[in-house]
């Protein structure tokens, strides 16, 4: 995950390490608005699912077409993308260099994979509630988790819903 140091927008204002904390909508991203209208592009979807295990005979069942927007995004106005940078949610099957498409108007839960803010440093982790801490855990055994201590600053900025990745050609 790309680390942008956000102090030059970020609100200064505390607050209690506690649920309310996790939610914030006071934050401002630096991104362009979206658009009023998404763009459409309708491409072919087949009805039958391609086995990953032993093929199968062809099957040409082109029944429906697919909007990739309307796919991936429920809510565009609180939807952002981001690129991630490092290695650290390869478990979850998050790369290096896979898009993230973020939507902010979902509450986080229990293993939600969220795009969050540390003390003004930015991250893709899995978000741990299950007990009376709050940890930030990676999804590879080579990384470490971040527990969220009082005094630390945490915002969640969305949870991730679609992981877009590009294949060698």
């Amino acid at each position: 995950m790309s680390v942008i140091s956000i102090s030059s927008y970020q609100p200064r204002n505390t607050k209690p390490l506690n649920s309310a904390a996790l939610w914030s909508d006071d934050l401002e991203l630096p991104i362009l608005e979206p658009k009023q209208q998404l763009s459409t592009i309708e491409l072919p979807l087949f009805t039958s699912k391609v086995p990953a295990g032993f093929p199968s005979p062809a099957d040409d069942h082109l029944e429906s077409t697919i909007d990739l927007n309307q796919h991936c995004i429920s809510n565009p106005p609180a939807t952002f993308f981001v690129k991630v940078k490092g290695h650290s949610m390869t478990g979850a099957g998050i790369n290096d260099g896979d898009m993230l498409v973020v939507d902010r108007s979902l509450r986080p839960n229990n293993n939600s994979i969220v795009v969050a803010v540390i003390d003004g440093e930015v991250t893709v982790k899995s978000l741990d509630t299950s007990t009376d801490e709050i940890w930030l855990r990676s999804k590879n055994p080579d990384y470490p988790d971040f527990q969220i201590k009082e005094g630390m600053e945490l915002h969640i900025w969305g949870v991730v819903k679609n992981v877009i990745r590009s294949l060698p050609v």
